[in-house]
């Protein structure tokens, strides 16, 4: 039996065994990784140099790929190292790090998202309040808001999880360090503690779904209402993308921990995480500039400026 106190490094799920497989999982990743820095980089840069794209909607979008990289940074590169060099450890601090940073960053996003579903139904139920309503210093008290709630959520569930004594083992059942699977190693009756945590994080998260369910069920009525074919679909098309984004980060999220034990296995287990912690990161760029007109065209005078005799 051992204790957190002597336990120096956890062993990390691996994808396979077999060491063609590791190359190919070090492939994916690293082609995943690559078009989230890509995707996510360009929107940063292109919200950044175009003044037209100063706007609430787009500084949210701003912080969201930031959030977004931070994420899959926290996970990605680590686990890729551990394939290259057919390795499985992760030190001890280095778990902790990797728990506080990841939790750290999906939560400020999900708060993130939440005030984005505000901006959306100012934006369309109370245009004429819109600059009131979120002005410079409102967003940028949001934001902040969602960034340093995100941090203290982090901070409390990382000091909390890793302060449990640990006596079961240190091979956690996921490729990278995460509560639940850390929460297993605690002593009897020594976990309850982060479980009562872990019940109120979910009342919370639960309340920020249920405003934005409310907040776009309140915005689509709006939108059915605009008398022009033209103005319902440019309303939508502002909308269905941060939708779809919140779709994506909460089925995937819930599946990967509400799942029921029956159908859970080790290859599910990693699939899944994989989809909602790898992917959105990835795809939640392409879903932003597939709809959006605004951002198409700043992100083409962008490239046409940095790259003027390809065009």
């Amino acid at each position: 039996m051992s204790n957190s106190s002597s336990i120096t490094q956890f062993v990390l799920l691996a994808f396979s065994d077999t060491r063609e497989l590791q190359l190919l999982h070090f492939w994916l990743f690293l082609g995943i990784y690559l078009a989230a820095l890509l995707g996510n980089g360009l929107i940063i840069t292109t919200i950044t140099c175009d003044q037209h794209l100063h706007t609430p909607m787009y500084f949210f979008l701003l912080n969201l790929a930031l959030l977004d990289l931070g994420s899959i940074s926290t996970i990605v590169p680590k686990s890729m190292d551990n394939s290259v060099w057919d390795t499985r450890a992760i030190s001890y601090t280095g778990c902790a790090a990797q728990l506080f940073l990841f939790v750290f960053f999906i939560s400020a996003e999900y708060f993130l998202l939440t005030v984005m579903s505000y901006d959306r139904y100012v934006a369309i139920c109370k245009p004429l309040h819109y600059g009131t309503l979120l002005g410079n210093r409102a967003c940028v008290c949001m934001v902040a808001a969602a960034w340093a709630t995100g941090f203290l959520y982090s901070l409390l569930h990382t000091a909390n999880t890793f302060s449990l004594p640990l006596c079961k083992g240190n091979a956690l059942g996921q490729f990278f360090c995460e509560i639940p699977q850390i929460l297993k190693f605690s002593c009897l009756h020594s976990y309850l503690r982060e479980l009562g945590l872990l019940a109120v994080s979910s009342c919370l998260a639960f309340m920020c779904f249920v405003f934005i369910v409310v907040s776009y069920v309140q915005t689509f009525r709006a939108v059915l209402r605009i008398p022009s074919e033209q103005g319902r679909h440019k309303a939508f098309s502002t909308c269905l993308p941060h939708l779809a984004v919140v779709s994506i980060f909460a089925s995937t999220s819930c599946f990967a921990h509400l799942k029921p034990p029956s159908i859970s296995s080790p290859s599910l287990d990693l699939v899944v995480s994989v989809l909602y912690s790898v992917v959105p990161p990835a795809v939640n760029p392409l879903i932003y500039s597939m709809r959006n007109q605004e951002l198409k065209d700043a992100l083409r005078k962008l490239m046409t400026g940095l790259f003027p005799y390809s065009y």
